[in-house]
């Protein structure tokens, strides 16, 4: 215990920590321009200087660590002489233009000058002149205002890891610079934006738009696009957003946030938003009333229901959607729609690896706090890179690598490069071969360990067919680091899923798990993958995780619900795609999802869902698939509504209505007025009622409340019961012994700059990165006599596109790659695919590419 006095005021420490944190914790102000509590200590603007009894000169707050009996004195005439020449001398260079600076009201520069002066400067010097920057498309600079605090340099460097920018001159001309004079050609977090204390660095998003005490709500709630789930703070003016910040030390993101959290927001003010429901009608989509649709819908399914059949009905939920909205949903397919066809676009990845993974391993096998990354000894990432798909979880990847942590990674993970230690480059497409051979040479070090009966018998299995040695560069670095960390945790993307052998990279994931003890990490594309799992959209589980062909668990629902629940089983994502092409499935309602986009071979599932008899589309907006949707029903989007979703980690947090709209509705409320109108009764008063249902029926959620929830603490296993045994027996393990000696491979980018097909509604993302790229190695553009920014033809066997070219230097084998998020250009038009045998996710390996220069 360390005790010392502050201004007279005893304070009590439990750890070491500087004079100006133990000023804070007690209450006590000091002021600062260079420090920030996000960064570490720099001590460079000497306003924190206090005076300490029996030092003989003043001392820097920030980096003068407590000691016990040290008595100090933080205000006084000579500190505030001090700090009033320091604040005279910042004031030489920077403008007295707080009128019009966009940074007035939550200046701490005008705060400080306000608090202790000088009311007139005694300096002579001409101001120094530096012209405003906006040739950035998102960020305005204007180094006459900068401070030389570097924090934003600091914050770069130090906590985002992407070093963008530095200082630059000497003396009264240093100034923060970009490495690249037009932009920042940089990650654009906007991390930056938080840290400066003046306004040196703004958003030119909201520039000259408001002023701070111009906002007439501040709400905490949480981001709308990955599955992290980052907190953050919505300012509101006239039921407008006008910026999104994060708060120092709030939720899983402690403060930082992306590219997409910070400026991806604008999507929900677009003039494109539906605003009243549609009804075909001669063929053509006409405005129509609530009435009319909701009559028409109900109609139409419990027609389709009585001459079909319940299982002729099918839903495809959305991982963007809340967790009451997807219950609600898949609760009206059951019950008032008769069937078990339930599923959703997480089927492509998050969801057929989870299902497997708690199948071979347990519920509960990926629930690991993503803080936890920090404190690996080896990182292990494989199928993805963490940084474009989870963003924060990167940056946690990043400070690992600052403590020393070993990160390995197989195949590509660009930003990882400056990070990695080890990077592993598999043959094309063989990534599950190498794993399987690293998970049997681990075995043979190690043995097996007699827990998991199935576990042990598969590994034994590959053991008899591979020798656990492989002929490629950095393999036995691998295994040797592996076997020696005693802290491994293993990132596994959805890369590795999307493969017709997806069940055996699977499965040596597993393995490798449960030989080292490691933490296993998913990354998950959209904010609320696991939560639709856990909520019962999927078509063998009911809420909380229950099988559905367990008697006990069925019967326990139907009670609580009020009826029988269907005894067929349910059909995937794929098999309802495959059955409404063969038209056994005649009705589809689809709630805030676009497959026609989002998933391979968009011409065959289009061609597919024009086969049936009946289309819902409930969205935001008229995407791709809504445009063939016999009804669409506007919904309201984030922060339009209030719901709860469960991110990576099963973290249940709360996501708050902050602006009222007058078009759409909520999906649950839209879902639970067509079962009305159908015969099946639910009435719910608001998100928190249905809540409270799912907390009575389900054993997992038990007793969860909203009150609760809105901590942020609310963590899987919360008060339920999780079921600790595996369900099913091991599946056997299907061999693809496929050849690709193609010259080109064309696959799946995911950008950091974009998430699904609503980040193209934003633009300032637009502006960032306003079109897909063709990314290739150095050694393909060669040999193709491409050069950065040319324009190349993509032909494969199922289409064509056009983009320009990109040189990346961390791609080490001849696949190029190219994203799948801009309307009429997308990368699943031209990729064909066949399903996993085991997860039913699609394999989109091994797409032969054609690239002309155009």
């Amino acid at each position: 215990m360390i005790t010392l006095t502050i201004n007279e005021k005893e304070v009590s420490l439990d750890k070491p920590v500087s004079v100006l944190e133990a000023a804070r914790q007690a209450g006590i102000k000091i002021p600062t321009l260079c420090w920030h509590e996000a960064l570490k200590p720099y001590g460079g603007c000497r306003l924190c200087v206090v005076e300490v009894e029996r030092m003989p000169r003043l001392q820097t707050a920030c980096t003068l660590m407590a000691a016990d009996g040290m008595v100090v004195k933080t205000e006084s005439e000579t500190i505030s002489k001090v700090r009033r020449g320091i604040l005279e001398l910042l004031l030489i260079n920077h403008p007295l233009d707080c009128p019009y600076c966009d940074k007035a009201g939550e200046c701490e520069l005008q705060d400080l000058v306000n608090k202790y002066g000088p009311t007139v400067g005694r300096y002579k010097e001409e101001k120094r002149k530096v012209p405003e920057s906006h040739k950035d498309q998102i960020f305005a600079r204007n180094m006459e205002r900068c401070v030389v605090c570097t924090r934003c340099v600091r914050m770069c460097n130090d906590q985002q890891g992407a070093s963008a920018i530095s200082i630059m001159g000497r003396g009264d001309h240093s100034r923060m610079e970009p490495f690249s004079a037009a932009s920042f050609n940089c990650e654009y977090c906007g991390n930056c934006l938080t840290v400066c204390p003046v306004g040196a660095i703004l958003s030119r998003l909201y520039m000259h738009s408001f002023r701070p005490w111009q906002v007439d709500s501040e709400v905490e709630t949480i981001c709308s696009y990955c599955g992290v789930g980052c907190s953050l703070v919505v300012q509101v003016r006239d039921d407008s957003i006008k910026r999104v910040i994060p708060k120092i030390g709030l939720g899983v993101n402690k403060g930082l946030l992306c590219s997409r959290g910070r400026f991806g927001y604008e999507y929900i003010n677009s003039q494109d938003r539906l605003k009243t429901p549609l009804v075909r009608k001669n063929g053509v989509l006409e405005q129509s009333t609530w009435s009319e649709a909701l009559d028409l819908v109900a109609e139409r399914l419990s027609s389709i229901k009585k001459t079909e059949g319940g299982p002729a009905i099918a839903g495809i939920a959305s991982p963007r959607c809340s967790n009451e909205d997807n219950y609600v949903f898949q609760k009206f397919i059951r019950m008032a729609c008769g069937s078990n066809n339930i599923d959703s676009i997480s089927r492509t990845g998050y969801a057929a690896a989870q299902k497997y993974f708690e199948e071979l391993l347990g519920q509960g096998i990926t629930t690991n706090m993503i803080e936890g990354l920090k404190n690996s000894e080896v990182i292990f990432v494989v199928g993805g890179d963490p940084t474009a798909v989870n963003p924060i979880l990167g940056l946690s990847i990043r400070e690992a690598s600052r403590r020393g942590a070993k990160i390995i990674v197989l195949g590509n993970a660009k930003g990882l490069e400056r990070f990695k230690t080890l990077q592993v480059v598999p043959p094309v497409f063989k990534d599950a071969e190498v794993l399987e051979q690293l998970l049997v040479s681990i075995s043979n070090a190690r043995g097996v360990r007699g827990e998991k009966l199935d576990v042990d018998k598969g590994i034994r299995a590959l053991s008899d067919k591979n020798s656990g040695n492989m002929d490629i560069e950095g393999f036995e670095e691998l295994k040797q680091a592996l076997l020696n960390s005693p802290s491994t945790s293993i990132v596994f993307g959805m890369d590795l899923v999307q493969r017709t052998n997806g069940h055996r990279a699977i499965f040596a994931a597993a393995g490798l798990t449960y030989l080292l003890e490691a933490r296993l990490y998913l990354l998950s594309d959209r904010p609320n993958e696991q939560g639709l799992i856990d909520a019962g959209c999927v078509p063998e589980m009911l809420p909380g995780g229950r099988p559905l062909n367990i008697h006990d668990f069925k019967r326990k629902f139907e009670t609580e619900w009020g009826g029988p629940i269907p005894d067929e089983d349910g059909k995937t994502l794929f098999e309802i795609i495959e059955g409404a092409g063969k038209k056994s499935i005649k009705a589809l309602y689809i709630m805030g999802e676009n497959p026609v986009f989002n998933l391979p071979d968009g011409t065959y599932v289009k061609n597919a869902l024009q086969s049936l008899d009946f289309l819902v589309v409930q969205d935001i907006f008229l995407t791709e698939t809504a445009r063939m949707a016999d009804v669409v029903l506007p919904a309201r989007g984030w922060t339009e509504k209030t719901g709860t979703y469960t991110n990576l980690e099963r973290r249940i947090q709360l996501q708050k209505k902050a602006v009222n709209t007058a078009s759409g509705m909520e999906d649950w409320k839209i879902i639970s007025e067509i079962s009305v109108k159908m015969g099946y009764k639910m009435a719910y008063s608001d998100a928190e009622n249905i809540m409270d249902e799912i907390a009575m029926v389900s054993p997992l959620y038990r007793d969860l409340t909203y009150r609760e929830i809105g901590k942020g603490n609310c963590l899987w296993p919360y008060h339920g019961e999780p079921l600790r045994g595996e369900i099913h027996e091991l599946p056997a393990m299907v061999d693809t012994a496929n050849v690709y000696n193609a010259e080109f491979y064309l696959t799946l980018e995911k950008p950091l700059f974009h998430s699904g097909t609503l980040s193209r509604r934003s633009p300032a993302l637009m502006k960032i990165c306003p079109e897909p790229t063709l990314k290739m190695s150095w050694a393909a553009a060669q040999k193709l006599g491409l050069q950065d920014g040319d324009r190349a033809q993509v032909l494969t066997a199922a289409g064509s596109s056009e983009a320009p070219v990109t040189i990346d230097d961390s791609i080490k084998d001849n696949k190029v790659l190219l994203s799948n998020n801009f309307e009429g250009k997308g990368l699943f038009d031209l990729l064909t695919y066949k399903l996993d045998p085991v997860t039913r996710a699609p394999g989109i390996e091994g797409c032969e590419v054609r690239i002309i220069k155009t």
